[in-house]
Protein backbone atom coordinates (compact mmCIF):
# COMPACT_ATOMS: atom_id res chain seq x y z
CA UNK A 1 0.00 0.00 0.00
CA UNK A 2 1.71 3.07 -0.99
CA UNK A 3 0.17 6.36 -0.59
CA UNK A 4 1.29 10.47 -0.47
CA UNK A 5 -0.80 11.37 2.76
CA UNK A 6 -0.97 7.71 4.68
CA UNK A 7 2.31 5.84 6.33
CA UNK A 8 0.67 1.78 6.19
CA UNK A 9 2.56 -0.65 7.98
CA UNK A 10 0.96 -4.21 8.31
CA UNK A 11 2.72 -7.12 11.11
CA UNK A 12 0.33 -9.79 12.04
CA UNK A 13 -2.92 -9.01 10.76
CA UNK A 14 -3.00 -5.52 12.56
CA UNK A 15 -2.86 -2.48 9.82
CA UNK A 16 -1.14 0.67 11.62
CA UNK A 17 -2.10 3.85 9.48
CA UNK A 18 -0.57 6.84 10.23
CA UNK A 19 -1.92 10.31 8.48
CA UNK A 20 1.07 12.28 7.51
CA UNK A 21 0.98 15.47 6.99
CA UNK A 22 2.94 16.56 10.62
CA UNK A 23 4.44 19.54 8.91
CA UNK A 24 0.22 20.79 8.90
CA UNK A 25 -1.14 18.58 12.35
CA UNK A 26 -2.32 16.28 9.55
CA UNK A 27 -4.94 18.43 8.30
CA UNK A 28 -7.36 16.80 6.18
CA UNK A 29 -7.07 17.23 2.39
CA UNK A 30 -9.02 16.30 -0.57
CA UNK A 31 -5.86 13.95 -1.32
CA UNK A 32 -6.15 12.51 2.21
CA UNK A 33 -9.49 11.77 1.59
CA UNK A 34 -9.50 9.98 -1.40
CA UNK A 35 -6.49 7.63 -0.27
CA UNK A 36 -8.76 6.73 3.33
CA UNK A 37 -11.46 5.63 0.30
CA UNK A 38 -8.45 3.75 -1.49
CA UNK A 39 -7.29 2.58 1.99
CA UNK A 40 -10.91 1.20 2.73
CA UNK A 41 -11.44 -0.66 -0.65
CA UNK A 42 -8.09 -2.14 0.07
CA UNK A 43 -8.97 -3.44 3.60
CA UNK A 44 -12.34 -4.70 2.21
CA UNK A 45 -10.42 -7.04 -0.35
CA UNK A 46 -6.64 -7.95 1.53
CA UNK A 47 -7.40 -10.88 3.87
CA UNK A 48 -4.17 -10.33 5.67
CA UNK A 49 -6.20 -6.99 7.46
CA UNK A 50 -7.54 -8.73 10.48
CA UNK A 51 -7.61 -5.11 11.92
CA UNK A 52 -6.85 -1.26 11.00
CA UNK A 53 -5.08 1.06 13.55
CA UNK A 54 -5.04 5.05 12.53
CA UNK A 55 -3.12 7.58 14.59
CA UNK A 56 -1.64 10.84 13.47
CA UNK A 57 2.72 11.56 12.88
CA UNK A 58 4.10 13.93 14.92
CA UNK A 59 2.22 15.57 18.12
CA UNK A 60 -1.29 16.02 16.41
CA UNK A 61 -3.92 12.99 15.36
CA UNK A 62 -5.52 15.79 12.54
CA UNK A 63 -5.80 19.42 12.70
CA UNK A 64 -9.45 19.16 10.73
CA UNK A 65 -9.59 20.74 7.16
CA UNK A 66 -6.20 22.33 5.95
CA UNK A 67 -7.46 26.09 5.61
CA UNK A 68 -4.30 27.36 3.72
CA UNK A 69 -6.67 28.07 1.35
CA UNK A 70 -8.28 30.79 3.16
CA UNK A 71 -11.70 32.27 3.62
CA UNK A 72 -12.96 29.85 0.53
CA UNK A 73 -11.82 27.62 2.18
CA UNK A 74 -15.28 25.72 1.93
CA UNK A 75 -16.60 27.32 -0.54
CA UNK A 76 -17.59 24.25 -3.17
CA UNK A 77 -19.49 26.21 -5.71
CA UNK A 78 -17.14 26.28 -8.09
CA UNK A 79 -17.81 22.43 -8.07
CA UNK A 80 -21.27 22.45 -9.22
CA UNK A 81 -21.93 20.91 -12.40
CA UNK A 82 -25.25 22.34 -13.79
CA UNK A 83 -26.24 19.38 -15.60
CA UNK A 84 -26.09 17.20 -12.93
CA UNK A 85 -28.45 19.09 -10.48
CA UNK A 86 -26.83 18.64 -7.19
CA UNK A 87 -24.31 19.87 -5.04
CA UNK A 88 -20.95 18.09 -4.10
CA UNK A 89 -20.54 15.51 -1.84
CA UNK A 90 -19.09 16.65 1.29
CA UNK A 91 -15.34 14.74 0.95
CA UNK A 92 -15.52 14.42 4.91
CA UNK A 93 -18.90 12.33 4.52
CA UNK A 94 -17.13 9.88 2.40
CA UNK A 95 -14.86 9.07 4.17
CA UNK A 96 -17.27 8.02 6.81
CA UNK A 97 -19.88 6.52 4.99
CA UNK A 98 -17.34 4.22 3.34
CA UNK A 99 -15.64 3.41 6.89
CA UNK A 100 -19.42 2.41 7.97
CA UNK A 101 -19.92 0.21 5.47
CA UNK A 102 -16.23 -1.82 5.51
CA UNK A 103 -15.66 -5.11 7.16
CA UNK A 104 -12.75 -5.01 9.41
CA UNK A 105 -12.40 -3.12 12.55
CA UNK A 106 -10.93 0.53 12.82
CA UNK A 107 -9.28 1.89 15.91
CA UNK A 108 -8.48 5.14 16.04
CA UNK A 109 -5.60 5.81 18.44
CA UNK A 110 -5.81 9.88 19.14
CA UNK A 111 -2.49 10.80 19.81
CA UNK A 112 -2.74 14.80 19.83
CA UNK A 113 -5.17 17.51 18.72
CA UNK A 114 -8.06 16.32 16.84
CA UNK A 115 -10.36 18.63 15.55
CA UNK A 116 -13.15 19.33 12.92
CA UNK A 117 -13.17 16.46 10.03
CA UNK A 118 -10.22 15.47 12.62
CA UNK A 119 -12.61 14.08 15.21
CA UNK A 120 -15.78 13.25 13.06
CA UNK A 121 -14.11 10.94 10.80
CA UNK A 122 -12.95 8.64 13.76
CA UNK A 123 -16.92 8.24 14.34
CA UNK A 124 -17.75 5.48 12.73
CA UNK A 125 -14.54 3.46 13.86
CA UNK A 126 -15.52 0.93 16.48
CA UNK A 127 -13.11 1.55 19.14
CA UNK A 128 -11.23 5.30 20.40
CA UNK A 129 -8.49 5.64 22.30
CA UNK A 130 -6.64 8.67 23.05
CA UNK A 131 -3.95 10.17 24.83
CA UNK A 132 -3.51 12.31 27.59
CA UNK A 133 -2.19 14.80 25.08
CA UNK A 134 -5.17 14.70 23.07
CA UNK A 135 -7.91 17.47 22.96
CA UNK A 136 -10.88 17.41 20.33
CA UNK A 137 -13.70 20.02 19.36
CA UNK A 138 -16.45 20.13 16.86
CA UNK A 139 -15.39 23.66 15.63
CA UNK A 140 -17.54 24.02 12.71
CA UNK A 141 -19.84 26.75 13.96
CA UNK A 142 -17.10 28.52 15.16
CA UNK A 143 -16.08 28.69 11.69
CA UNK A 144 -19.57 29.70 10.08
CA UNK A 145 -19.99 25.60 8.83
CA UNK A 146 -22.08 22.85 10.12
CA UNK A 147 -21.21 19.53 10.96
CA UNK A 148 -20.11 17.37 8.20
CA UNK A 149 -18.65 13.85 7.91
CA UNK A 150 -22.68 12.48 8.49
CA UNK A 151 -21.84 13.59 11.89
CA UNK A 152 -24.88 14.42 12.98
CA UNK A 153 -26.01 10.77 12.68
CA UNK A 154 -22.83 8.92 14.47
CA UNK A 155 -22.12 11.72 17.30
CA UNK A 156 -25.37 11.79 19.01
CA UNK A 157 -25.37 7.81 18.55
CA UNK A 158 -22.75 7.73 20.21
CA UNK A 159 -22.46 10.58 23.36
CA UNK A 160 -26.52 11.16 22.85
CA UNK A 161 -27.70 14.56 21.73
CA UNK A 162 -27.71 16.43 24.73
CA UNK A 163 -23.75 16.32 24.85
CA UNK A 164 -23.17 16.31 21.16
CA UNK A 165 -25.38 19.74 20.90
CA UNK A 166 -23.59 21.14 23.72
CA UNK A 167 -20.15 20.08 21.70
CA UNK A 168 -21.40 21.28 18.43
CA UNK A 169 -23.47 24.61 19.85
CA UNK A 170 -20.15 26.18 21.49
CA UNK A 171 -17.77 24.66 19.03
CA UNK A 172 -15.18 24.31 22.03
CA UNK A 173 -11.94 22.57 22.50
CA UNK A 174 -12.38 19.83 24.87
CA UNK A 175 -9.65 17.81 27.21
CA UNK A 176 -9.23 14.08 26.51
CA UNK A 177 -10.62 13.17 30.16
CA UNK A 178 -14.24 14.81 28.86
CA UNK A 179 -14.38 12.82 26.20
CA UNK A 180 -13.67 9.60 28.21
CA UNK A 181 -16.73 11.02 30.69
CA UNK A 182 -18.51 11.36 27.40
CA UNK A 183 -17.35 8.08 26.49
CA UNK A 184 -16.19 9.37 23.40
CA UNK A 185 -12.94 7.74 23.67
CA UNK A 186 -12.76 4.39 25.81
CA UNK A 187 -9.37 4.83 27.47
CA UNK A 188 -6.76 7.90 28.00
CA UNK A 189 -3.62 6.77 28.55
CA UNK A 190 -0.10 8.21 28.53
CA UNK A 191 1.52 8.62 24.93
CA UNK A 192 4.00 6.29 25.60
CA UNK A 193 1.66 3.92 26.40
CA UNK A 194 -1.53 4.62 23.40
CA UNK A 195 0.07 2.34 20.46
CA UNK A 196 0.74 -0.64 22.67
CA UNK A 197 -2.60 -0.63 23.71
CA UNK A 198 -4.33 -0.08 20.79
CA UNK A 199 -1.58 -2.97 19.24
CA UNK A 200 -3.57 -4.90 22.57
CA UNK A 201 -6.64 -5.04 21.59
CA UNK A 202 -5.84 -5.25 17.71
CA UNK A 203 -4.11 -8.61 18.50
CA UNK A 204 -6.90 -9.98 20.95
CA UNK A 205 -9.36 -9.70 17.93
CA UNK A 206 -6.94 -10.97 15.54
CA UNK A 207 -5.79 -13.95 17.06
CA UNK A 208 -8.77 -15.23 18.62
CA UNK A 209 -11.94 -14.03 16.46
CA UNK A 210 -13.09 -15.72 13.00
CA UNK A 211 -12.59 -12.33 10.15
CA UNK A 212 -16.08 -13.65 8.76
CA UNK A 213 -17.99 -13.60 12.15
CA UNK A 214 -16.33 -9.78 13.27
CA UNK A 215 -17.51 -8.82 9.85
CA UNK A 216 -21.02 -10.05 10.04
CA UNK A 217 -21.31 -8.31 13.76
CA UNK A 218 -19.60 -5.22 12.93
CA UNK A 219 -22.08 -4.68 10.23
CA UNK A 220 -25.09 -5.96 12.34
CA UNK A 221 -24.46 -3.91 15.16
CA UNK A 222 -23.87 -0.77 13.38
CA UNK A 223 -26.85 -1.30 11.33
CA UNK A 224 -29.60 -2.12 13.90
CA UNK A 225 -28.47 1.69 15.54
CA UNK A 226 -31.16 2.97 12.52
CA UNK A 227 -34.22 0.13 13.64
CA UNK A 228 -37.34 0.98 14.91
CA UNK A 229 -38.00 -2.44 16.47
CA UNK A 230 -35.76 -5.32 17.91
CA UNK A 231 -37.62 -7.91 15.28
CA UNK A 232 -35.38 -6.53 12.38
CA UNK A 233 -32.56 -7.47 14.51
CA UNK A 234 -33.77 -11.06 15.30
CA UNK A 235 -34.44 -11.26 11.01
CA UNK A 236 -30.75 -10.57 10.51
CA UNK A 237 -29.50 -12.77 13.28
CA UNK A 238 -31.11 -15.63 12.49
CA UNK A 239 -29.72 -15.87 9.02
CA UNK A 240 -26.42 -14.94 10.43
CA UNK A 241 -26.89 -17.84 13.60
CA UNK A 242 -28.35 -20.05 10.36
CA UNK A 243 -25.24 -19.36 7.89
CA UNK A 244 -22.35 -19.55 10.78
CA UNK A 245 -23.59 -22.09 12.40
CA UNK A 246 -22.96 -24.57 9.54
CA UNK A 247 -20.05 -23.09 8.66
CA UNK A 248 -16.14 -23.89 9.15
CA UNK A 249 -15.63 -21.77 11.43
CA UNK A 250 -18.31 -22.49 13.49
CA UNK A 251 -17.04 -25.85 14.00
CA UNK A 252 -13.16 -24.95 14.21
CA UNK A 253 -15.07 -22.42 17.17
CA UNK A 254 -16.33 -24.93 19.44
CA UNK A 255 -13.68 -27.75 18.68
CA UNK A 256 -10.89 -25.61 19.76
CA UNK A 257 -12.83 -24.12 23.19
CA UNK A 258 -13.56 -28.13 23.91
CA UNK A 259 -9.50 -28.97 23.06
CA UNK A 260 -8.48 -26.48 25.08
CA UNK A 261 -5.99 -24.53 22.16
CA UNK A 262 -6.58 -21.71 20.08
CA UNK A 263 -8.75 -21.76 17.03
CA UNK A 264 -7.56 -22.16 13.57
CA UNK A 265 -10.05 -20.07 11.63
CA UNK A 266 -9.68 -19.90 7.79
CA UNK A 267 -12.82 -18.34 6.33
CA UNK A 268 -11.84 -15.55 4.79
CA UNK A 269 -13.94 -11.97 4.27
CA UNK A 270 -13.04 -11.71 0.72
CA UNK A 271 -14.89 -14.81 -0.54
CA UNK A 272 -17.03 -16.23 2.44
CA UNK A 273 -19.57 -14.34 3.92
CA UNK A 274 -22.64 -15.85 3.43
CA UNK A 275 -25.05 -14.85 0.39
CA UNK A 276 -27.20 -13.21 2.70
CA UNK A 277 -24.74 -10.86 2.90
CA UNK A 278 -25.51 -7.60 2.64
CA UNK A 279 -28.65 -8.08 3.62
CA UNK A 280 -29.34 -4.16 3.30
CA UNK A 281 -30.58 -1.52 0.31
CA UNK A 282 -27.63 0.60 -0.29
CA UNK A 283 -29.37 3.95 -1.99
CA UNK A 284 -27.07 5.76 -4.29
CA UNK A 285 -26.41 9.34 -3.17
CA UNK A 286 -28.41 12.12 -4.46
CA UNK A 287 -28.72 15.68 -3.68
CA UNK A 288 -31.71 16.33 -6.01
Amino acid sequence: MGYETLLTDLEDGVLLVTLHRPDRLNAFTERMGEELLALCDEVDTNDEVRVVIVTGAGRGFCAGADLGGGGATFDTSGQIDPAAKRVPRDGGGRVTTRLFAVTKPFIAAINGPAVGVGITMTLPMDIRLASENAKMGFVFARRGIVPEAASSWFLPRVVGISQAMEWVATGRVFPASEALAARLVSEVLAPDDLLPRARELAREIAENTSAVSVALSRQMLWRMLGADHPMEAHKVDSQAIHAMGRSPDAYEGVQSFLEKRPPRFGMRVSSDLPAFYPWWVEREYDAD
